[in-house]
């Protein structure tokens, strides 16, 4: 009982997951389509600058955020 209830909890996550991956992908190529309506562009130029900034722990954050997408 417990394992199903896991496994449909786990489903839906996997779903959302997907859901805002499709979601940040969109606001990606509507930036570079269309001016960067979403500031998700200037979001991630700004990450990366502080990458440089912050020093580890800026490098942290980005090996965390590729292994997250590189998992799906």
């Amino acid at each position: 009982m417990k394992k199903e209830i896991f496994k449909k909890i786990i489903k839906s996550f996997k779903q959302l997951n997907d859901l805002l991956i499709t979601l940040f992908v969109f606001s990606i190529v509507s930036g570079l389509l269309f001016g960067d309506p979403f500031g998700v562009i200037e979001s991630i130029g700004n990450m990366i600058s502080n990458i440089g900034d912050n020093g580890i722990s800026g490098l942290i954050s980005l090996l965390v955020i590729v292994l997250w997408y590189r998992r799906n």
